[in-house]
């Protein structure tokens, strides 16, 4: 099985953690390939990066067309261009907050979210609305951090993520808090042991939850709104996209 992991933004070496993060949890048959697009923005904090990093999204998924890929995670917690990627292939394509949401209503009947940036918080509550989690969701809170900073300062970042945690645990009143930001897949771990509640990532939610598809022989259904886009004529930078 050969699963490809996709961060939407181009920063590589955040594309190496979380894919290092889910071959830790992928089944010995499972081969996981991780990218990131060429072109885009080096982090995603607003519904415009979300914009533009989908285009990339789309393009890794093209490529991974021809080179025997079983399925798809999207690693970033907005789920960039999560529908249209669907549209493109019958393999699977997970997003990665759509995979942390289910996870967590398995193992508890109220859940929060702690992501990074507050204007991201704003995001994820659409999500829980568009996927049908709003209700399972206490609150969704931010730890105030740039998302590269969990590249350039992970000491401190994971303290300020750790403190909203156990704000979290002590106020919501939930049984699990759900990790905001594909940043934060190798730091599962430490969080869990210093807030002593489930906490659910979402890159290696996905991956378990896409070994199950696979295993399944479950695809991406081709009939109604994920049927393959009708072809037709593009134009300007996005010529290659015609057929």
């Amino acid at each position: 099985m050969h699963i490809r992991l996709i961060n939407p933004n181009t920063t590589a070496s955040m594309t190496a953690k979380i894919g290092e993060a889910a071959v830790r949890v992928a089944a010995s048959g499972t081969r996981i390939s991780a990218t990131n697009p060429q072109a885009g923005p080096v982090s995603i904090e607003s519904h415009f990066d979300e914009a533009i990093s989908a285009v990339g999204v789309l393009d890794e998924i093209r490529r991974g067309e021809s080179d025997e890929v079983n399925a798809y995670i999207i690693a970033c917690f907005g789920d960039p261009g999560l529908l249209a990627a669907r549209e493109i292939t019958r393999a699977p394509v997970i997003g990665i907050a759509e995979a942390a949401f289910h996870l967590a209503t398995l193992i508890s009947t109220r859940f929060s979210v702690v992501t990074t940036l507050g204007r991201t918080c704003i995001i994820a509550e659409h999500l829980l609305q568009s996927y049908g989690f709003a209700h399972h969701c206490r609150r969704v809170r931010a730890a105030e951090i740039p998302v590269l900073d969990l590249e350039d300062d992970g000491a401190s970042a994971l303290d300020r993520i750790v403190e909203e945690c156990r704000r979290a645990r002590d106020e919501d009143g939930i049984g699990a808090i759900v990790l905001g930001c594909g940043g934060m897949a190798d730091l599962t771990d430490q969080i869990r042991d210093a807030v002593g509640l489930p906490i659910v990532e979402g890159v290696t939610a996905a991956v378990k939850l896409t070994e199950s598809l696979v295993s399944l022989g479950l695809g991406t259904s081709k009939h109604g709104d994920l049927a393959f886009p009708r072809p037709k004529r593009f134009t300007g930078h996005f010529d290659y996209l015609s057929a």
